[in-house]
């Protein structure tokens, strides 16, 4: 573990004060496929993936959540890795990633909408954190202060991304964090697997969660990773180590966790409710210490949005403090989670398919061009002496066809007026069915990809032609 902290502490110590966004030297790519898979292995388990899971049931039975998390888990971490191979391979950022298919002030659009979901999820780490440490609270001395708490995870989270990733890794991370993270974990599993297993597997769904929407739910968080995993794949020594160390670390984690959620919210007895979650988890785990030592190996999730989120500001004004830029996220993180109330469950829920509704179409678009008309390989100069310096529309055009065919199939109710605006739209002036398939049975990952990905070969093709 030691080799991995320090190879990561170098490369990153390394990285702003030489090269900023410039592709990284081969001789300073040094980090292995064990290495990133330790790193994405990491960041996929966490207190908030549990919470995810949960939301899959009691409406979906044991075995078809399970099977929706494997299909998801697999499905979702395949683009991740290869990005991660894409960011071995350049040597460069996400976000500069997207420049030859979108153009410089294009590949902004995807630095907008990796702020605005870093932020959601900043809030929601935020909320779960301190919903759970209250609820452990309460069990251990009696004492019910949500805002209390919610004011101590914002404070100590933004602390530790102020530290910086190299602090969080050698100090936090590597010392405690993941140590304690994977002790519960196996503990968790223990306990409740040791319960009685199968009478978990027999229950039946109740019902209200479509299957592929369940899947739906499990790829949305590897591919909320997308717009992050090349900032530090960069620092690999091999794309197709860093391809298969990220996919399979994040994998094992998130696969793991996810199926984790499942299985205590069965065992208590108790339905998904986010307000309950953290009685919820410490019933089944058999107290508030397990719970609290959860919340440990927490905070590197969090960290890791606040920190980010300053980063891609950055990208695009990088003379703005890096300090006062992750202050202010956490600051606006906190509101957000004060303001997180009783629908949780379903605010979670419509943010998961909002962010899958985003990327997923975005990858469609990357791999149609950098997979198939750059066959895997960009170069420095097509990344910054030759990329378009504006916008391409029609990559822009195919990304935005994605997402209304994600949205048309599987909507998001996120944003109340753009669902009934898509809804007036389809269904009323062009008399189509809404959603396509009833009760988004088809899910929108699918349909969502696809278009995105046709669409951009087709445009790409009728550009060159011209």
């Amino acid at each position: 573990m030691g080799s991995v902290t320090d190879r990561l502490e170098d490369a990153l110590a390394r990285e702003a004060p030489s090269w900023g966004i410039r592709p990284v030297p081969h001789a300073s790519r040094t980090l292995s496929g064990l290495d990133l898979g330790v790193l994405w292995g990491d960041l996929s388990i966490g207190l908030l993936v549990l919470v995810t899971g949960a939301l899959l049931v009691p409406a979906l039975g044991l075995p078809a959540a399970a099977l929706a998390i494997g299909i998801g888990t697999v499905v979702g971490c395949v683009p991740l890795g290869l990005v991660a191979a894409a960011g071995a391979r350049e040597g460069v950022p996400a976000m500069v990633l997207f420049r030859p298919s979108l153009g410089r002030i294009g590949s902004y659009l995807p630095s907008l909408a990796n702020l605005i979901q870093l932020a959601g999820w900043t809030a929601f780490e935020f909320w779960a954190i301190g919903r759970v440490a209250n609820a452990a609270a309460r069990d251990l001395f009696g004492v019910d202060a949500g805002l209390a708490w919610l004011v101590v995870t914002a404070i100590a989270c933004t602390a530790l991304a102020l530290a910086g990733p190299v602090f969080a890794v050698r100090r936090w991370l590597e010392r405690v964090g993941i140590w304690v993270l994977l002790g519960v974990g196996i503990v968790l599993t223990v306990r409740v697997t040791t319960g009685g297993l199968g009478a978990l597997w027999s229950q039946p769904g109740a019902g209200g969660l479509p299957f592929w929407l369940a899947v739906d739910l499990v790829i949305a968080m590897p591919v909320s990773w997308l717009p992050l995993v090349a900032d530090y794949t960069r620092f690999g020594r091999d794309p197709r180590e860093a391809a298969i160390g990220s996919a399979v670390g994040y994998a094992l984690g998130n696969a793991w966790f996810y199926l984790l959620g499942t299985l205590l919210v069965l065992a208590a007895g108790a339905a998904a409710d986010p307000l309950d979650i953290g009685s919820t988890i410490a019933a089944a785990a058999g107290g508030a210490v397990v719970l609290l030592a959860l919340l440990a190996g927490e905070t590197d999730q969090a960290m890791a949005n606040v920190y980010s989120a300053a980063v891609t500001v950055q990208n695009v004004r990088p003379a703005w403090s890096q300090r006062w830029l992750i202050v202010s996220v956490g600051v606006l993180g906190f509101a957000i989670a004060a303001g997180i109330g009783i629908d949780a469950a379903a605010t979670l829920e419509a943010f998961l398919l909002l962010i899958g509704s985003v990327f997923v179409p975005l990858f469609g678009v990357f791999l149609a061009h950098w997979g198939i008309h750059a066959r895997g390989r960009y170069g420095e100069a097509a990344l910054f002496d030759t990329a378009p310096s504006g916008t391409r529309w029609g990559s822009v055009a195919a990304w935005a066809l994605g997402f209304l065919a994600y949205q048309w199939c599987a909507p998001t109710t996120l944003v109340g007026w753009w669902a009934d605006a898509l809804e007036r739209v389809i269904g009323g002036w062009l008399g189509l069915p809404f959603p396509l398939i009833p009760n988004a049975a088809l899910g929108g990952s699918l349909p969502g990809f696809v278009v995105a990905f046709v669409a951009a070969l087709v445009l790409a093709r009728l550009r060159g032609r011209r």
